[in-house]
């Protein structure tokens, strides 16, 4: 026909039907990768970041997100408050979930 539009050719029969049980399985797969690589081990450290917040007790020495070191003076149990001691004469009031870490006794003496 043209010299630059090749003539297309149809098929000899129909094309093999795929069903929908490949899809749907490799949706499965995708879903359980999507599980065991980020919700499962998202969800055990916000388990963990709880039952640390929960532990918190007066005297403790602690690690903020915001890298301040400090020790426990008061935890407030109602509201989710709790001063701790930079200093001497120096108290700063911070969220318990700001913290990061619990510190081995005797660590702010050492820095």
């Amino acid at each position: 026909m043209s010299l630059f539009i090749s003539e297309a050719h149809a098929a000899a029969g129909a094309a093999p039907s795929g069903g929908g049980m490949e899809m749907i399985i490799m949706l499965v797969v995708f879903g359980l990768v999507f599980y065991f690589m980020i919700m499962r081990p998202q969800s055990k450290r916000m388990k963990e970041h709880k039952s640390l917040m929960t532990a918190l007790s007066k005297g403790d020495e602690v690690l903020t997100q915001g890298g301040i070191v400090g020790k426990i003076v008061k935890v407030s149990d109602e509201k989710d408050f709790m001063v701790i001691s930079i200093a001497e004469n120096t108290e700063v009031t911070i969220q318990k979930s700001a913290v990061s870490a619990v510190l081995p006794k005797g660590t702010m003496k050492s820095l």
